[in-house]
Formats: structure tokens, C-alpha cells, sequence
């Protein structure tokens, strides 16, 4: 498998580890103390463990092509766990950015 490839799926594989994180950090903040809760220690844990991968990442992605495949990413997990454990609502804006995202992504992608 070519490097290029691997570091995109390392990245899509972070984006998952930082959703999974934040959903943690999401769970903390409903305590009184959100930073004693051991939900807040574990998605903390998450978030710190991608950080030796993202030097494999770096080394084989540009930064800007780095930033928007992890944020679309990102963004797509994020709403749908916020709409499926949350409950909470999207707007038209908010799909109609989510697929702006998206296209920017397939641009990125078509262009790189």
C-alpha cells in the first residue's frame, strides 16, 4: 500500500479516535465538575494518544490536505453522534454545510 494512502486512512482512523473522544468530553460536561469526571481523564487519553501517529501522518500529507480530510471527517462522526446519543436537531444550515464540507473534500481530493 502506497504511504500516501496509509496516512489517509491513519488520518480517517484519527478522526474516529477524536469523535469517540469528544464523545467522552461530552458525557463529562454534563457533571458538576466536568474535569473530575473519569469520562473527561478518558477522552483526554484519546485525544493525546493520536499524537505519536500524527508525526507518521505529517511526514506523508501536506498540512492543508491534512487539516480538511480530519475536519469533514471529523465534522460527518460528529453530527451523527450528536444527532444519534444527543438527540439534538440540525438545521438546514447546518446540513447544507455539512455538504459543502463534503464537496470540498471530493475537490481536495480530485485536485491533489
Amino acid at each position: 500500500m502506497d504511504k500516501t494512502w496509509l496516512a489517509v486512512i491513519v488520518t480517517m482512523i484519527f478522526s474516529v479516535v477524536g469523535v469517540v473522544g469528544d464523545y467522552f468530553l461530552k458525557l463529562a460536561s454534563n457533571n458538576a465538575n466536568p474535569i473530575k469526571s473519569g469520562w473527561f481523564y478518558l477522552g483526554f487519553a484519546l485525544y493525546a494518544s493520536t499524537a505519536f501517529g500524527w508525526v507518521f501522518v505529517m511526514k506523508h500529507l501536506k498540512l492543508a490536505t491534512i487539516g480538511v480530510l480530519y475536519s469533514v471527517f471529523l465534522i460527518v462522526l460528529l453530527t451523527a453522534i450528536g444527532f444519534i446519543f444527543f438527540k439534538e436537531a440540525l438545521n438546514y444550515y447546518e446540513i447544507i454545510g455539512i455538504v459543502l464540507a463534503i464537496a470540498s473534500l471530493v475537490l481536495l481530493a480530485r485536485f491533489a
